[in-house]
């Protein structure tokens, strides 16, 4: 499976990147607005604690009195209180800061999701997918709520306190200063290096889920091939490079925040040094010095902690980077904005503006490539076919000829490189995707179900079919079978992918859901592929009825399912080699001859490389 290139983004703290949350950040302005205040009330108040050790030298200490000392302690208990409230009150908003934008941005990912099409699934594995839309969001997320207001408290406060050092005496603040072109100097060096690690700790990362996700998702293969060993194996592997990327991670870490404390205390020894020899010859009194010690000492954790924080930053960055290469894979099909604004959108259809489907499409000099195939590398090659209203086409031939990928075209899946796919006569990228989709019963060759009852999998054909409806459709293909097994019988939950029932079953399960919309057209992928032969007649029984009036394309294994088909297509060498009824491609003795002889006269499962 293809991972979305990481490799072309910024080595450096790239703010262009973090503006692209700008958009999830604007509902939240007031939020964001409060959090702000707050914290810029809070790192005042912190900031002129300092100056309370001042006073409390200058009026306690040195005189050796107690005198006023409970009004002062009155008022220092009143300042430690009301910055708990505004740290209480920063919370509550962090909280729903980044429990929204979690949200909204999981959302935009999900929505996004669904518009790209099926190339992109080809080429990216679940687990890929899984990392970016969930613990992506959730750590981009909490990043900005937290660490982003905790940097904010922790500028304003260092900001603060520079304004009270410098306040104090003027050449021990600038001592204390000293440091920080060496800590700038520091942060510049690390910075790289850290996003570089972090990104490959991400991306090791997606692989484990991928990984699981797979061996999870496979543990019955797994099991019957007797592989546990080897998948465990992998696995080890996968988390063995994520142990040696967090060691990477954590060394440079260790190595960059000791060095940012390093320089704190340094700057802390120098005021202690210096300021320590002016109180001795009577330059500075020793409340100034007390006060400025303890802002050299609180500036230590502004300054070791914007390192840890920059460096988490950093490490989110690259969440950043693969969810915006998630939202950026191009959409690439996709109705034009008028198009879509007469006739809607998959979120927002506008059914009473669709024309009625009679059943003619047409293939008009269409030539297909994938998307990331290259130029010369078509798969289909000069299409050209009418198929009248009510017409059943089925289509055979070598595994990998292009058969789905003919059918894709005609579901507009996928848009033709040249060329065009006309219905009715008209183009059908003058029309809708949601028209077109809905419009088109479709049963792949594998099927699958979703969480929730029978008679839920059944009606995701037609959100409000009702309970009349959704019998009637299992009747037509003897799904009503399935139900009648089941102890709840349509109320059944059939598990997660429909593990409750056997793939024959879900198999009819689809042709239910797929029937109860009585659409206009029909594909059959391979559908009877994973059914016994028993069931097989039904279905075929069934279909004979369902298919009358409507326009159908069948790629099915048996060619016994097919003789009856009004059009036959033999696809080879990425065209249409033969078309025709089943008695006329019978009579010129062609490649179709050879095959149906061929698939007569041997078992099935002795022709691998046919897909019929």
């Amino acid at each position: 499976m293809a991972d979305f290139r990481e490799s072309s983004a910024p080595e450096k703290f790239s703010p262009l990147l973090w503006k692209r949350l700008l958009p999830f950040l604007a509902p939240l302005k007031k939020q964001i607005a409060f959090v702000i205040v707050m914290m810029l009330i809070s790192a005042a108040v912190d900031a002129v604690i300092p100056l309370f050790t001042r006073h409390a030298v200058e009026h306690f200490v040195e005189p050796r009195t107690t005198q006023g000392l409970g009004p002062f302690t009155f008022v220092y208990i009143g300042v430690i209180l009301f910055q708990a409230l505004t740290t209480v009150l920063y919370a509550r908003q962090a909280m729903v800061i980044e429990m929204n934008m979690g949200k909204d941005l999981k959302r935009k990912c999900f929505v996004h999701l669904q518009k790209l099409p099926l190339s992109f699934y080809n080429q990216t594995s679940v687990g890929y997918i899984l990392a970016r839309v969930m613990s992506d969001t959730n750590r981009i997320s909490g990043i900005i709520a937290w660490v982003g207001a905790m940097m904010l408290w922790f500028f304003f406060y260092l900001a603060g306190l520079l304004i009270v050092m410098f306040s104090l005496d003027l050449k021990l603040a600038l001592l204390a200063c000293a440091v920080i072109p060496v800590l700038i100097l520091v942060t510049i060096i690390f910075q790289p290096r850290l996003l570089r690690a972090n990104r490959e700790q991400r991306r090791i990362n997606s692989g484990i889920t991928s990984n699981f996700n797979e061996s999870i998702t496979g543990a019955k293969t797994s099991k019957t091939l007797v592989i546990e060993e080897k998948i465990t194996a992998e696995f080890a592997d996968v988390t063995a490079d994520m142990y040696n990327a967090s060691v990477r991670v954590t060394r440079l870490s260790a190595i960059y925040l000791p060095i940012i404390t390093f320089l704190g205390s340094l700057a802390v020894a120098l005021v202690l040094s210096f300021g320590g020899s002016l109180v001795f010859s009577g330059a500075l009194s020793l409340a100034v010095l007390s006060a400025f010690i303890a802002c050299s000492i609180a500036i230590l954790e502004p300054i070791s902690n914007l390192g840890r924080f920059f460096s988490e930053v950093m490490s989110a960055q690259v969440n950043v980077e693969r969810v915006t290469t998630l939202l950026d894979q191009p959409v690439t099909v996709f109705d034009p904005p008028g198009i879509e604004e007469k006739y809607g959108g998959v979120f927002d259809p506008k059914p009473e503006n669709w024309p009625d489907i009679k059943g003619e499409i047409e293939f008009r000099n269409v030539w297909f490539r994938y998307p990331d195939a290259a130029e010369d590398d078509f798969i289909l090659e000069d299409i050209n076919l009418k198929v009248p209203p009510a017409t059943t086409v089925a289509i055979v031939g070598e595994t990998g000829a292009g058969k789905t990928t003919m059918v894709n075209l005609a579901c507009r899946f996928y848009e033709p490189t040249r060329g065009q796919v006309l219905i009715d006569g008209v183009d059908y990228k003058e029309r809708s995707l949601v028209w077109l989709h809905s419009n088109i019963g479709y049963v792949n060759q594998t099927p699958h179900l979703f969480s929730g009852t029978l008679a839920d999998n059944i009606r995701y054909g037609k959100l409000d079919a009702s309970e009349e409806e959704i019998k009637r459709a299992a009747e037509l293909v003897s799904c009503d079978i399935v139900a009648k097994k089941l102890e709840d019988g349509y109320l059944t939950n059939v598990g997660e992918g429909g593990d409750r029932l056997s793939t024959g079953e879900k198999q009819l399960v689809s042709f239910a859901r797929a029937l109860v919309a009585d659409p206009p057209l029909f594909i059959f992928d391979e559908a009877t592929s994973s059914i016994d032969t028993e069931m097989e007649q039904l279905i075929q029984n069934a279909i004979s009825h369902i298919l009358t009036g409507r326009t159908s394309f069948i790629i099915a294994h048996r060619l016994s399912t097919i003789r009856s088909a009004d059009l036959i297509l033999l696809i080879d060498g990425r065209g249409i080699k033969e078309q025709g009824s089943h008695e006329e491609l019978m009579e010129k003795r062609g490649q179709y001859y050879n095959l149906y002889t061929a698939m007569m006269i041997a078992d099935e499962s002795d022709l691998k490389g046919f897909s019929i």
